[in-house]
């Protein structure tokens, strides 16, 4: 919108200061309030955020009811679980993934017309409200757009809108006289975004981070194990065992990764539920199998059948043969893709993000989207990916070295 692409966003934007920093901002238009559902067998003990003490509760991540979780982690040790979309929340609600969902209240009616399984506790946990944004240079837009819709709350037809859509409330009446009734019908005051500056999330950046590298160590050390046991499979077994074996590498490296992680996380929930952190490196780890094996299955044909000729006239068995002969070399010749497959793992763990693990890239686009831009999010995340995947790079090239035959 700032760049002239379009000239105006409106689909649920929440007033907050940080927006208003950035942007032109209408007249808020719509007053919503963020309530939690829970599940109904727990609707007596979960009344509040702070009866939810390390209790996972989902929210849509960058939203106003995001910022309340996480003040509430610091307050009340709420783990806050971020979505991106607000399908998945309660849905994963019903299925015990989660505790709790803060989301706005049409958003939880909505669910409960879809799905059964939870109730909306009646107390609201904080009021927002819904504004229309325009480019900061294009304010004359904005003041149009207030007048229309000053003049549409005065002759009831946008309360007409809102009651074919079932979103009225005896709470929007209040809310329509207290905007007509201000001198300043802004809302929110455009105040400085402190919670964008870099002090504020680093914290949170570097929990990212160590999620991030924990993740990828765990689904690295998960790949090169299937890995090995595939290759091996391939290599030494009967048809029998190769069969299956190659139909799992193509099929893996043939689909995309994001849909492996989707069908692992929800189209096995039925089945088995895993948490997300688990099921990200099952999945990652998965994936990066298949490309391993190959790998491993590539250097372990690489070795020259004289070499292994040599050796079986020596008497050795081909445990042996592997053991002294075969696997070393074939471990020089993995060592480089290997590390190149562990550097691009990292980067591709940012995409378990779509199964509720905040990790490095996650958090940046948090940031960003608070924030407002890019450049400075975007830097940091990446500078941070730069510190864990060039040190593994050098070392790698050292070992190399070191393994070289002149």
């Amino acid at each position: 919108m700032e760049r002239g692409d379009f000239d105006v966003a409106l689909s649920g934007l929440e007033d907050r200061p940080e927006l208003r920093a950035r942007h032109a901002v209408s007249l808020p238009y719509f007053e919503f309030r963020e309530v939690l559902a829970v599940r109904a067998a727990d609707s007596a003990r979960y009344r509040k955020l702070s009866d939810l003490s390390n209790r996972r509760v989902a929210t849509l991540g960058a939203t106003m009811a995001y910022q309340i979780l996480l003040d509430a982690e610091r307050e009340s040790n709420v783990i806050p679980v971020s979505y991106d979309d607000d399908i998945h929340p309660y849905s994963d609600l019903v299925a015990a993934r989660v505790d709790a969902v803060l989301l706005d209240h049409i958003i939880a009616e909505r669910s409960l017309h879809r799905m059964s399984g939870f109730v909306v506790l009646d107390s609201p946990i904080a009021t927002g409200h819904y504004v229309a944004v325009f480019a900061r240079a294009d304010s004359a837009l904005r003041d149009s757009a207030d007048a229309i819709l000053r003049e549409r709350m005065r002759d009831g037809s946008l309360e007409k809108t809102f009651r074919e859509w079932g979103v009225w409330d005896s709470s929007q009446s209040i809310h329509f006289a207290r905007v007509l009734a201000a001198s300043s019908p802004q809302g929110v005051a455009a105040v400085r975004n402190e919670r964008g500056s870099i002090a504020a999330y680093l914290p949170s950046f570097l929990r990212a981070a160590g999620i991030t590298l924990l993740l990828s160590c765990l689904s690295m050390a998960l790949a090169v194990a299937i890995g090995v046991l595939v290759a091996a499979g391939r290599v030494y077994g009967s048809r029998i065992v190769q069969a299956p074996l190659a139909v799992y590498v193509e099929v893996v490296r043939g689909t995309p990764l994001l849909l492996q992680l989707f069908v692992i996380y929800y189209g096995l929930s039925s089945v088995v539920r895993l948490p997300a952190f688990l099921a990200a490196v099952i999945g990652l780890g998965l994936n990066y199998a298949a490309y391993e094996s190959e790998i491993y299955r590539a250097a372990l044909k690489a070795i020259p059948r004289v070499q292994l000729e040599a050796a079986r006239t020596l008497g050795l068995s081909e445990r042996q043969i592997l053991r002294f002969v075969r696997g070393p070399q074939a471990l020089r010749l993995a060592l480089a893709p290997m590390t190149n497959d562990f550097v691009a793992l990292l980067k591709d763990s940012s995409l378990v993000s779509v199964i509720t693990v905040v990790e490095l890239t996650k958090q940046a686009a948090i940031y960003a989207t608070n924030m407002g831009s890019w450049v400075v999010p975007g830097i940091l995340c990446a500078v941070i990916y730069l510190i864990f995947s060039l040190p593994l790079s050098r070392y790698a090239r050292r070992l190399e070295k070191k393994w070289s035959v002149a």
